[in-house]
């Protein structure tokens, strides 16, 4: 039960007799009168108690957008209900209003809707909805909670799906009219032409150009070269490390949240290109797997496993990194991993295992790196920027020292800033692809 503020303002009218003529009687007909006019007020309202209350609401939204959520009262009670109903979603929701007013009749239903634009990756749950009911003359009210549960699973942007038409039109261009001249692990045979100047002489088919004659060629013969194509349905392994270097916050977002964009881009291009992907979100135990989904089964899979997740504040387990690995293939694979490189201190477990993973797949680590660090160099005007870009380029010199030592160890480096990173990862991607290395 709520006092309105009318009904404060009634028994403070009520004093003024008390103050001018000192009679205790009159302000006691004025207390006792106000009582009586907002008990009856009361007993008039409707009970928030007799309504039932549920939500409907979208099963998920990516982060940045708006969803609806549809609050629905139905009022099974006797008297009318007229008042507020308050939206208990949480201040991370961003529930716009959050305060609704209602008047519901007897056996009828009422529709309220509340947009939610969520500012934060993760389920987002509401379990209550508050009303309170107000009588014709508002000076007293009846509240109730009400049990009304609901969730909704805010997913990860995906922002740098914008890159992905460019790119997969790069894959089309390698897999069709541009062949690699140079073989690698990862390509097959695909035809046979003529030699022309700049070609590499290591793809020279000795044995076809012995079969054809050529009676305008000095030697009668004319040189014939093999070319390759990429070899389709090879393994992509994605590791995104959920450690506590992973909740750092850079350009006001989560590391892993970029790793998050990376990974994605990276799976949707992999996949375009008749790879197989597998996602495993990892610091001391697998806290999200994706594994044998493809096309646009992979991406629901990988935006839903990946929605949940927060960073631990634990250091990653490296050291099972490559069982974790060998328990999703056995074959030669792209082994992405998704960490930290910042200091040589904090990645001396991520180096001891390179060599195990080197040993039999291709490795690529992908780092975000803060470009407030870069700036910081540029600017020293004074003595504290002075000190802050000498900072600055210790930091700097960290993460190359970093860098050569995993490249020492046969694994490739890709950096970038976060909005950078994810283009970054999946031109390596290509490259490789090019290369023949895939």
């Amino acid at each position: 039960m709520a006092i309105s503020g009318w009904f404060v303002l009634l028994l403070l009218a009520g004093a003024v007799p008390l103050v001018i003529t000192g009679d205790g009687a009159v302000l006691g007909w004025w207390i006792l009168g106000a009582v009586a006019l907002g008990a009856l007020d009361l007993a008039i309202a409707g009970s928030p108690r007799q309504l039932d209350v549920r939500r409907e609401v979208p099963g998920r939204v990516r982060l940045g957008e708006s969803a609806s959520s549809t609050l629905l009262i139905a009022n099974r009670g006797r008297r009318t209900v007229r008042g507020i109903a308050r939206d208990g979603w949480p201040p991370s929701a961003v529930a716009s209003p959050s305060r609704h007013r209602v008047g519901v009749p007897v056996g009828e239903r009422r529709a309220y809707t509340t947009t939610l634009t969520p500012f934060r990756r993760g389920e987002r749950r509401a379990a209550h909805v508050t009303v309170r009911s107000f009588g014709p003359l508002h000076l007293w009210a009846r509240q109730a909670t009400l049990a009304a549960p609901a969730s909704l699973l805010v997913l990860p942007p995906f922002n740098s799906r914008k890159h992905l038409p460019s790119r997969l039109a790069r894959l089309r261009e390698l897999d069709g009219a541009t062949s690699v001249m140079v073989r690698g692990q990862g390509t097959e045979f695909d035809s046979l032409r003529d030699y022309v100047r700049g070609d590499d002489v290591r793809s020279i088919d000795w044995r076809a150009t012995a079969r054809r004659n050529d009676p305008t060629s000095p030697s009668g013969r004319r040189l014939v070269v093999r070319t390759w194509r990429p070899e389709r349905d090879r393994r992509v392994v994605i590791v995104i490390d959920s450690g506590r270097t992973s909740a750092a916050r850079i350009d006001n977002e989560p590391r892993i949240d970029t790793a998050f964009e990376s990974a994605l881009l990276l799976a949707a291009l992999a996949s375009g290109a008749g790879d197989r992907v597998d996602v495993v979100i990892f610091d001391r135990r697998v806290r999200g797997r994706v594994q044998g989904a493809t096309g646009a089964e992979l991406l629901s899979r990988m935006v839903s496993t990946m929605a949940p997740v927060e960073p631990e504040l634990i250091d990653m387990d490296w050291s099972a990194v490559p069982g974790l690995v060998r328990s999703v293939t056995a074959h030669h694979a792209l082994v992405v991993l998704a960490t930290t490189v910042d200091a040589p201190g904090a990645s001396r477990e991520l180096l001891s295992v390179l060599p195990q993973l080197t040993r039999k797949h291709t490795v690529l680590v992908s780092s975000v790196i803060d470009p407030t660090i870069l700036d910081a160099t540029r600017s020293r005007t004074d003595r504290d920027e002075v000190y802050r870009a000498a900072a600055a380029e210790r930091a700097l010199l960290d993460q190359a020292r970093v860098a050569a030592a995993i490249r020492q160890l046969g694994a490739d480096v890709v950096t970038g800033a976060p909005q950078d990173l994810p283009p970054a990862l999946a031109d390596r991607y290509i490259a490789l692809k090019a290369a023949g290395r895939l």
